[in-house]
C-alpha cells in the first residue's frame, strides 16, 4: 500500500469508537517510514490536531460536518506541520468541498455512511468526485467505503486516485494482489 488509513472514531461523531493518538504514535514507532493518513471522524477535529501531530501523523482528515470553522481546522492542521484533507458523508453537498478544496491536500469523498466497515459502495457519490476532478485537475480526490475490485473502475473513472480500501484486502487471501489491481486501474484512467 501506498499509505496507512487510520479511522479515528469518538463515539460521538459516528457511533463506533476505535483509537486515539497513543495508539497512531505505537503505529508509528513500528512503520517509521509509511505514511500515515489518520481520518478523524470525531466530534472535535480542532481538539486532537496537536496529539496527532506530536504522534508524526503526516496527514489529518476531518470532516466538513464536525466544525463550524473549517479553515480554522486547515490552518492549525497547516502550523502543526501535517497536510490537511478534508471529508463529506454522503448526505452532504459538494459544493461546501470545492469552496475549500484550493487549501487542502486531499478531498475525501465517502463512498460508504461512514462509522463501520464493510458496507456497499455508493456509485451515487461519482457525481462528488467528478465535479472535484473537474474544478481541480491535480487535486489528490479519496474515496472511502466498499472499494473493491469490482467498484474501483467506476471511482477511478470519476477521478478518485486515493483508494481507501479495508475489507476487500484484509479479506482476501492475496491482499497484494487486490493493492496491486486497485493502484493499475487507478493509473490506467489517470494516464487517459
Amino acid at each position: 500500500a501506498d499509505y496507512l488509513h487510520l479511522d479515528v472514531m469518538d463515539g460521538h461523531f459516528v457511533p463506533n469508537l476505535t483509537f486515539g493518538a497513543p495508539v497512531v504514535q505505537c503505529l508509528r514507532e513500528k512503520f517509521p517510514g509509511v505514511i500515515f493518513e489518520v481520518h478523524m471522524m470525531v466530534s472535535r477535529p480542532l481538539q486532537w490536531i496537536g496529539d496527532m501531530a506530536k504522534a508524526k501523523v503526516d496527514i489529518y482528515t476531518f470532516h466538513l460536518e464536525a466544525t463550524t470553522s473549517p479553515k480554522d481546522v486547515i490552518e492549525k492542521v497547516r502550523e502543526s506541520g501535517m497536510k490537511v484533507g478534508c471529508g463529506i458523508k454522503p448526505g452532504t453537498p459538494v459544493q461546501p468541498l470545492l469552496d475549500l478544496a484550493p487549501l487542502l491536500d486531499l478531498c475525501l469523498v465517502m463512498t460508504v455512511e461512514p462509522g463501520f466497515g464493510g458496507q456497499s459502495f455508493m456509485a451515487n457519490m461519482m457525481p462528488k468526485v467528478r465535479a472535484l476532478r473537474e474544478a481541480y485537475p491535480s487535486c489528490d480526490i479519496e474515496v472511502d467505503g466498499g472499494l473493491s475490485p469490482k467498484t474501483i473502475e467506476v471511482a477511478a473513472e470519476a477521478g478518485a486516485n486515493m483508494i481507501v480500501s479495508g475489507s476487500a484486502v484484509v479479506k482476501n487471501d492475496n491482499p497484494k494482489q487486490v493493492i496491486e489491481l486497485l493502484r493499475s486501474t487507478v493509473d490506467k484512467f489517470r494516464k487517459a
